[in-house]
């Protein structure tokens, strides 16, 4: 693996961005408005329930934390279907380029893409409701970590499907993350689903983002033991989400698709 082929791969995403208002303004305008539905939402629940002592703090950093989720799998899918969609996913991978360059490249650039809408989202947060993320503290990082690393490997199989089956398989990009919403107790306590659904829930590093983000919240506290497993958890899925990653491509090779892809 070569750093300066990453290097490259992952400055001409960054340029697409750079020199491209309507993608910036995308990339800002989706949190944003996320931030100021689910504030309002927040606030009044503050004022017609009991259950949390902040609402509008619980449930508006599940949020912004959950959006980031979004964009980190959102931004990896984005990048290797602009590929696709300018019509150079022939000319990259004919180029004497690694998967793992290209995998690598992709994952650094997500994060940008991701800060871009991430970053005014939580500073508007301040202001007009009063809630910080960085009210978490150091956990903050390593709740963050977690989220891209999932996210990222979430980017990796929609990727594997493109390379297996195509365009066609583009939609899934967008449903992906919501498929697993519910079992990710994003909003909610893991105690709210049914049993059968609570064991698979915590196969999933979700589940501890974001109980261990409310316990912070509600108490004040530090479960280490969630930190680590949760970053444990998403690590996992990431190895393996490279592993179909690599399985799809070597699928694609031998069918004679990739070719195709862009056409």
């Amino acid at each position: 693996m070569k750093l300066d082929k990453i290097y490259a791969l992952s400055l001409r995403h960054v340029y697409l961005i750079c020199s491209s208002l309507p993608r910036i303004i995308d990339l800002i305008y989706w949190p944003t408005v996320q931030i100021f539905l689910w504030g309002f939402i927040s606030k009044f629940f503050t004022l017609n329930s009991s259950f949390y002592s902040d609402t509008i703090g619980v449930i508006l950093t599940a949020a912004i934390l959950y959006d980031f989720l979004f964009r980190a799998s959102i931004s990896y899918n984005m990048m290797f279907l602009e590929e696709i969609w300018s019509r150079n996913f022939t000319n990259l991978f004919i180029a004497p380029i690694k998967l793992s360059e290209i995998i690598a490249a992709l994952t650094l650039t997500a994060i940008f893409r991701t800060l871009i809408g991430l970053i005014p989202a939580s500073i508007l947060a301040i202001p007009f409701f009063g809630v910080s993320i960085f009210k978490l503290g150091i956990p903050l990082l390593f709740l963050l970590t977690s989220l891209y690393i999932f996210g990222v490997t979430l980017g990796l199989l929609v990727t594997s499907g493109l390379l297996r089956y195509g365009p066609s398989f583009e939609n899934i990009a967008w449903a992906s993350l919501f498929f697993l919403a519910p079992l990710g107790c994003i909003y909610y306590p893991v105690e709210i689903l049914p049993m059968s659904l609570q064991v698979i829930a915590k196969l999933l590093p979700l589940v501890h983002i974001f109980e261990e983000m409310r316990n912070i919240l509600l108490t004040g506290s530090v479960n280490l033991v969630e930190l680590v497993k949760s970053i444990s958890i998403s690590l996992i899925y990431f190895i393996v989400g490279i592993i179909i990653f690599y399985t799809s491509y070597s699928g694609a090779k031998d069918k004679g698709t990739l070719i195709n892809m862009g056409e």
